[in-house]
């Protein structure tokens, strides 16, 4: 592509990578594959399947719970639809149960299923979206069934007395994309499984589970935590690849100021990046994914893009689009047709695209900013170059420690396997309501704790609070409504933005996000429109919006107390100890600041009026001898910015996002009596991140400490000790010092901590 010369030859890139194409390994066709699957596979062009399909879709048929763990375009579908289109072709009871993190993506299969024109085939979608007289024929007819999570444990679970035939008769169950079920969500999803499980295990066996994952650290693993039971993995990709070239982009350096007044380097927005190429290459006709990591950012890229095209050629910025949740459903599927079709040739889409969904022809994948791990680098590149053509992907930086440190250290990139997923289904808040919606389902006996991985003590707590009660034949819920659980962790219902002028619904929100982006006075943009909060009502859950296009972006401000509770593990190094354990953590957004959209120029400071909120959940947390840094001029300063360094550099080690975690630091904090850095999961009881920082401190901290020393600023910018989210608007920073404070930590902690 013409494009790829240009591109590679600009300053901004700092490296790239060139991996090379590979050719495929294919195998015989089962013998236990009925005529006409075989029959249909042909007719759609797949002539014979590649070795890992082979061996996942033979375990699964021999029994084996599996999961394929191959790369993006390897054809893992065809390695789960062998065994499952195969029992419900030859067994006319049979039924397969598939699940996928996403809407689009059932939606996506289901086409793919039904395009094969298989006799016998009664394939249906039913998720939130699915009118009840359509459930109805499902229940009663379907033999393969999409669905996700979400209904499973809102719907088909706890009516599972209606669902009793599909369950009775269900042969294997899909999960796809497995990868993507990580932090607390995660957790709720290995607990939904359990429970599918608890209902349909009876003696002679149950279903068998297949899994489909991006290439993990530890698939068996990561599977057999998610289902509850040990899985086998199949990680030797045998598919062909075409090329892939993959360059990391480093936005220029524009003048800016810090939160002293001081001059400071301040690079080019990667949102703005990001807009331009992908505006350059709808220009030359090269399909692209820009993919972004916030709503509001697809809208941004998108509406940049179409700015800049349609200056170049009117009517050129309709091939360009936004994709991400809070979409109605007929807006989705509009999108998602278009790109399928090539009406759009640029989509900027939040991860709401990334999963699986097979979009043929694209031939650039550009990300805007590390989505966060490895494996979802990988996961995104993929989409480019499917069905063996070339690729190209682009990675721009933004401007926080953890993307500069990789567009300058690209080994820990390219030369390191991908993370395991992380995520805890002991979360007490996770498995204690998961426990009474099971009990609500069908009474709880013994026999069923193994499953849960919980104890007596555990339910002998749920019947003190009046959750469950205990009658000799088990424990039974005896409470008129079920158990609420939000399995996203996001702090409750989705909050409807709703245009108050018309009263239109415009799109949703996440509860827990509310504070901070729908506040009074937020700027909120949906469709590339640009609208004002006018109010917002946690109560009834609705933020009220007016159109407005104000020259400003908005940054809601809190304050943050911290309790520790519990010390569950420490490490005593001299000066130095970490600690991992249970703390409290009271926050309150207190305030917002306006700062130009052009400049960054901080207008000015607006009080808010917002309730506190309580988290109880794990941290990992540093102490330090005052002996040690007496000779920092800034101790509070030094620590609080070793503190966003190393918020910003985990996601290295943990398959995590810097918006999953907080943090506090203090040159004395009243529970450990000395200098302290706290990093703290964001959702109630852990996700598991803070154990996976505890367990790798020192290589975490250690790429903390590199990336804030080999920064070419004096003082401090947003690639390494600034932090877009500080409550306290990045004030007081201490780069030198934060240097002085890791490397004391660094000089006496282990290399090992677990």
């Amino acid at each position: 592509m013409d494009l790829l010369p240009y591109w590679l030859k600009r300053d901004q890139v700092t490296h790239v990578e060139l991996l090379p194409a590979r050719a495929g390994r294919a195998a015989a066709w089962p013998d236990w594959v009925p005529a006409e699957l075989l029959g249909a596979l042909h007719a759609g062009g797949i002539t014979a399947p590649w070795e890992h399909q082979v061996e996942a879709a033979e375990l699964a048929w021999g029994g084996t719970d599996v999961v394929i763990s191959t790369g993006t375009g390897s054809g893992k579908s065809l390695a789960y639809q062998l065994p499952a289109l195969s029992a419900v072709l030859t067994r006319p009871r049979a039924r397969v149960l598939y699940l996928a993190p996403t809407k689009a993506l059932a939606a996506d299969q289901h086409r793919a299923l039904t395009g094969l024109n298989l006799p016998g085939l009664r394939a249906a979608v039913c998720d939130g979206d699915t009118p009840r007289e359509e459930r109805d024929w499902i229940r009663q007819h379907a033999n393969v069934i999409l669905t996700n999570p979400d209904l499973l444990h809102h719907s088909l679970l706890p009516g599972h007395q209606r669902w009793s035939g599909v369950l009775r008769n269900l042969r294997y169950v899909i999960v796809d994309e497995s990868h993507s079920y990580r932090g607390v969500f995660g957790a709720h999803v290995a607990h939904i499984l359990r429970r599918l499980r608890r209902l349909t295990e009876r003696p002679g066996g149950g279903p068998v589970f297949l899994l489909a994952s991006a290439t993990s650290g530890d698939p068996a693993g990561s599977a057999g935590k998610l289902i509850g039971r040990p899985v086998r993995a199949v990680t030797e990709d045998a598919a062909p690849r075409g090329s892939m070239t993959f360059a990391l982009w480093e936005p220029p350096e524009l003048p800016g100021k810090d939160g002293n007044g001081d001059a400071a380097p301040v690079r080019r927005s990667a949102l703005r990046e990001t807009a331009d190429l992908l505006a350059d290459a709808v220009v030359q006709g090269v399909r692209t994914l820009a993919f972004v990591p916030s709503r509001r950012g697809a809208e941004v890229v998108a509406g940049h893009a179409r700015a800049a095209l349609e200056e170049a050629q009117p009517g050129l910025g309709r091939q360009v689009a936004a994709y991400r949740a809070g979409y109605l459903r007929e807006e989705r599927r509009t999108l998602e047709q278009q790109l399928t079709d090539g009406t759009l040739t640029g989509l900027a889409t939040t991860n709401a695209l990334e999963l699986g969904i097979d979009v043929t022809g694209l031939d650039a994948v550009l990300l805007a900013g590390y989505p966060g791990t490895r494996a979802a680098v990988w996961q995104r590149a993929g989409r480019a170059g499917r069905a063996g053509r070339d690729g190209l992907c682009v990675l721009v930086a933004r401007d926080d420690p953890l993307d500069t440190y990789l567009v300058h250290h690209p080994q820990a990139l390219f030369g390191k396997a991908v993370e395991a997923t992380v995520f805890d289904p002991a979360n007490p808040y996770v498995l204690a309501p998961h426990l009474c919606t099971a009990a609500a389902e069908q009474p709880l006996t013994e026999a069923d704790l193994p499953l849960f991985g919980a104890d007596l003590a555990l339910l002998d707590e749920l019947v003190a609070a009046g959750a469950l009660r205990r009658r000799p034949t088990g424990w039974y819920w005896t409470h008129p409504q079920r158990p609420e659980i939000d399995l996203r962790g996001t702090g409750g219902p989705p909050i409807a933005v709703i245009e108050a002028a018309t009263g239109r619904l415009i799109g949703t929100a996440d509860a827990g996000a509310a504070h901070h982006h729908l506040h009074p006075g937020a700027v909120y943009t949906h469709q590339g429109r640009v609208y004002v909060v006018q109010t917002l009502d946690l109560a009834d859950g609705v933020a009220l919006v007016e159109a407005d296009n104000p020259p400003y972006s908005t940054h809601a401000r809190d304050t943050i107390d911290l309790t520790v509770l519990e010390v569950r593990s420490q490490v005593d190094a001299g000066p130095v100890r970490l600690f991992l354990g249970e703390v409290e953590v009271t926050s309150q957004v207190v305030s917002f600041q306006r700062r130009r959209m052009d400049s960054g120029e901080v207008l000015g400071t607006w009080p808010l009026d917002l309730p506190t909120r309580t988290l109880r959940t794990v941290a990992v947390w540093a102490t330090i001898e005052e002996s040690a840094v007496a000779g920092l001029e800034d101790l509070p300063g030094s620590l609080h910015a070793a503190e966003h360094a190393a918020i910003g550099l985990l996601p290295l080690v943990a398959s995590c996002d810097r918006w999953d975690i907080g943090g506090l630091s203090t040159a004395r904090h009243a529970d450990t009596d000395a200098p302290t850095i706290f990093v703290y999961d964001g959702h109630p009881g852990g996700a598991g991140f803070a154990e996976r920082a505890y367990g790798m401190a020192a290589e975490w901290l250690g790429a903390t400490r590199t990336a804030v020393a080999e920064c070419a600023c004096e003082r401090g910018c947003p690639s390494c000790v600034q932090s877009p989210k500080c409550g306290n608007g990045n004030n007081p920073l201490d780069k030198p010092g934060a240097v002085t404070v890791l490397d004391t930590i660094l000089t006496h902690l282990p290399p090992h901590t677990t």
